[in-house]
């Protein structure tokens, strides 16, 4: 089945499993969804990961974090802010802040995959992919 826009299946499906109290879930690869993945993990919203497959039949295994005492996944939110209809680019002094900085946005610049600190740190803009809180 085509997807016509990977990065909202992508969060969706995180979504998904932790409304439904998964401990893991399985989404297809591709390039920008590992570099998500692996922000998602540096940041520390999701327990770890895997690459499996090959090819057309590769997925990213997500295990997904949930806090010890509450057991309330620790990602709170998380969605879209570039849609394939409305692109939203923004140079480096509009980067978003998300909760005030407790939050990260995942910005797609001309140096890869970084989050709006690590972007607003290096004085680039790109495009807002998404949001986590």
């Amino acid at each position: 089945m085509a997807v016509t826009d990977p990065i909202a299946d992508y969060l969706t499906r995180i979504r998904n499993a932790q409304q439904a109290r998964h401990r893991v879930v399985s989404i297809p690869n591709s390039k920008l969804k590992r570099g998500i993945t692996e922000i998602l993990y540096k940041q520390g919203y999701i327990h770890k990961y895997a690459f499996l497959g090959e090819g057309k039949e590769a997925v990213i295994s997500i295990a997904i974090k949930y806090d010890s005492e509450t057991k309330e996944p620790v990602i709170r939110k998380l969605g879209r802010l570039s849609k394939p209809g409305l692109r939203m680019f923004v140079s480096h002094s509009e980067l978003p802040r998300i909760i005030n900085g407790l939050g990260i946005a995942i910005i797609s610049t001309s140096h890869g995959l970084m989050t709006d600190k690590e972007a607003r740190q290096q004085n680039l803009g790109g495009e807002c992919l998404c949001f986590v809180y």
